[in-house]
């Protein structure tokens, strides 16, 4: 499969796999930035993709920056009708301010199909061994 990106920026570097068997490809920031410690911030990539028809790009933490700093990634939905810029939504759960330069991987995109369903309201579910429970009803252990 083949995905068509537009770069935004004749600056800015495509996406890519870092190694052969990667889920994700890396997304860079086109902007520098600072995050302080609980605050939200976007970010600009420079991109925009054509996601193929029946895909979705979906934006996930890149881990080492949840792990090692706390910074996460938001509101990661990328339809495939969409063809504008890409912009990446941080948050920093961490105690320290977090500097964000132009070109560092922030985030990560995955592509993947996608089924689109009919939406029926019923009035009564089908019932099942869980039922209705929720948070923490099966355990730990």
């Amino acid at each position: 499969m083949e995905i068509k990106i537009k770069k935004l920026d004749k600056d800015v570097e495509l996406p890519r796999y870092t190694k052969k068997h990667d889920a994700a490809l890396d997304i860079r920031s086109n902007e520098e930035g600072i995050i302080k410690s609980g605050e939200t911030k976007t970010f600009a990539t420079g991109l925009a993709f054509q996601i193929p028809q029946g895909h979705v790009g979906l934006i996930w933490d890149r881990s080492g920056l949840a792990a090692k700093n706390s910074i996460h990634s938001m509101a990661g939905v990328i339809d495939a009708g969409y063809r504008g810029e890409v912009k990446i939504v941080l948050k920093n759960l961490g105690n320290e301010d977090f500097a964000v330069e132009k070109g560092m991987r922030i985030a990560q995109m995955v592509i993947q199909p996608v089924l689109n369903t009919e939406v029926i309201e019923v009035e009564e579910l089908e019932e099942t061994e869980r039922g209705a429970t929720g948070f923490g009803s099966s355990g730990l252990k």
